[in-house]
């Protein structure tokens, strides 16, 4: 079982993460937290910015390559291909 340790709000509403947890999920300056409450609890979650960026940098891809193809894209085909990137991720989780 893992160690709990308590901590402080301060008046700005900062909280310190445990040096344990921090070593631990690779947690340093500058990394990025998805905040989530839940009840009475607050879920944070390591965000990999890499990851992402990886996922933007294949939408905009298909966009350009898109673009190349056929020329300009409405804004409702952004949006379209938008959705079609976010149904195919939600596929893949799914498995």
């Amino acid at each position: 079982m893992e160690k709990t340790d308590v901590v402080t709000v301060s008046s700005k509403g900062q909280v310190v993460i445990p040096l344990s947890a921090r070593h631990k999920l690779g947690i340093d300056a500058k990394s990025k937290l998805l905040v989530y409450p839940y009840e009475d609890a607050l879920i944070m979650k390591k965000l990999d910015t890499k990851k992402v960026e990886e996922q933007l940098e294949q939408m905009y891809k298909r966009i350009d390559a898109r673009r190349a193809k056929y020329g300009g894209l409405t804004e409702e085909e952004i949006q379209e291909e938008i959705e079609k990137y976010r149904l195919d991720k939600k596929r893949k989780k799914r498995g």
